[in-house]
């Protein structure tokens, strides 16, 4: 009864969105396409805002790994990996993910690829991927691109959330699926 609930729910929920917003919009009064294409153009202007932002972000990261600097990272935190449990292979992706979000659905790919999606590794990098959030990618891009200068808590508390995340799912994952 909850299954067919659920899938009924799963099978509708996109096609009320869709046309439930614009009804809703109509019923209200509101321009429903003259609002849509000024929130299109804002849209478009907010991109071309964000550009240098992540063309910064993206140079840091690949610099970051091209000279070594990850190799060097790994090489350090491998002892306290190895004491807690956790696969060496998600380490970097649990480091580039407040980063780059693509970067790590990419290195996600790779792990899947390589240790299959019912490995543990491949469990364990699924779950972090989303257990955690691409929290400096959020405040430089989005904070740089409405103006906010000062962030004050968001980076401690977004870090700190990405690494009981990432904790979390390395626990769960053991817990669950670990020999």
């Amino acid at each position: 009864m909850i299954i067919d609930l659920l899938e009924a729910i799963s099978r509708w929920a996109i096609p009320v969105i869709v046309l439930g917003i614009p009804l809703w919009g109509l019923v209200r009064g509101v321009r429903v396409y003259e609002t849509f294409v000024e929130g299109a153009k804002q849209g478009m202007a907010a991109a071309v805002r964000i550009t240098p932002y992540l063309i910064a972000m993206f140079v840091a990261i690949r610099v970051f790994r091209v000279a070594g600097g990850m190799a060097l990272l790994l090489k350090a935190v491998t002892p306290f990996t190895d004491m807690l449990g956790i696969p060496p292979e998600v380490v970097p992706m649990a480091l580039i993910r407040p980063l780059s979000g693509s970067g790590a659905l990419s290195m996600l790919g790779e792990l899947l690829h390589t240790y299959g999606p019912d490995s543990l590794v491949g469990l364990t990098a699924s779950t972090i991927q989303g257990s955690t959030e691409t929290t400096l990618y959020v405040i430089t891009v989005y904070f740089g691109a409405v103006g906010v200068t000062r962030a004050r808590h968001s980076l401690p508390v977004g870090l700190w959330s990405d690494l009981v995340g990432f904790l979390a799912a390395v626990f769960i994952c053991n817990w669950l699926f670990g020999s």
